[in-house]
């Protein structure tokens, strides 16, 4: 392994770590789409670029998301009834949709990201105010949310705040609480995730050296060196921005991460 590559991979972790910690998103959405651009520059087959971008991106979050929640949490940030309500569901989806997402070409996988990504990112800019009297719902429906959340994050290999933050904020959660109960509900998903592609991706041949199921463990180890390190100084920064501000970091952010994604794969 070149010594350049850890070098990008140190970079990328410590701006993976600062966006998980002011984002509360796992930070695949930026991983996934730069992993892929350096799994082609490696040579890896391009049936397998994006599966291992997506393995890979998910090991990597699960120190970032434990980085993340800690320092949210010593800011009672955490709505720990939402993360009990959601974790559950958001297991199994994940699990689930690593098996669908080993099965299906590098190209949907990446215009499935991009769509859903913009989708997001409208929604945040538009600034859509929820009815004040809406609240979280119950049990049942907290689970399906956390279900839909999970296998989404699964096949787009995130840590599920772009879906959790906005859901969580629709049901008059404050920002912050949101950006910091999405980082707690972020940490299933990516153990979750993990293991998934790890799982599919052992019969898989061919892959790089230092490749142990669909995950490439130079990458990950270099990502959360530095990652564990910045999550913290985001949250630091995601309490003291105005919420308006957040928001519309939070939708260039998402629009950049799309196109980035389209361009890498479809070329």
């Amino acid at each position: 392994m070149e010594l350049t590559w850890i070098a990008v991979f140190l970079c990328l972790g410590g701006v993976t770590g600062f966006a998980a910690g002011l984002f509360g998103i796992g930070g695949g959405g930026i991983m996934v789409p730069i992993l892929a651009l350096i799994f082609v520059a490696l040579g890896v087959d391009d049936g397998d670029v994006m599966h291992m971008a997506l393995g890979t991106s998910m090991a990597a979050i699960i120190p970032t998301a434990v980085a993340s929640l800690r320092a949210h949490n010593r800011r009672n940030a955490v709505h720990w009834k939402a993360v009990s309500a959601l974790a559950p569901g958001a297991l199994v989806g994940t699990f689930a949709g690593t098996f669908l997402a080993t099965w299906l070409p590098s190209e949907p996988l990446a215009v499935f990201f991009a769509v859903f990504m913009s989708y997001v990112a409208v929604q945040m800019i538009l600034n859509r105010k929820p009815q004040p009297s809406r609240q979280l719902p119950g049990p049942w429906g907290m689970t399906s949310v956390g279900t839909g959340i999970g296998g989404i994050s699964a096949l787009v290999a995130i840590g599920g705040g772009t879906m959790t933050v906005p859901f969580l904020t629709w049901c008059n959660v404050r920002l912050q609480t949101a950006i910091g109960t999405s980082a707690a509900v972020g940490l299933p998903i990516a153990c979750a995730g993990a293991f998934g592609y790890f799982v599919n991706g052992l019969p898989v041949r061919g892959l790089p050296e230092y490749t142990v199921g669909y995950i490439f463990w130079p990458a990950v180890l270099a990502i959360a060196a530095v990652s564990v390190l910045t999550a913290p100084l985001g949250a630091r920064l995601a309490h003291k921005l105005p919420v308006s501000t957040l928001k519309k970091l939070f939708a260039l952010l998402l629009i950049g991460l799309a196109i980035q994604m389209l361009r890498t794969v479809l070329g």
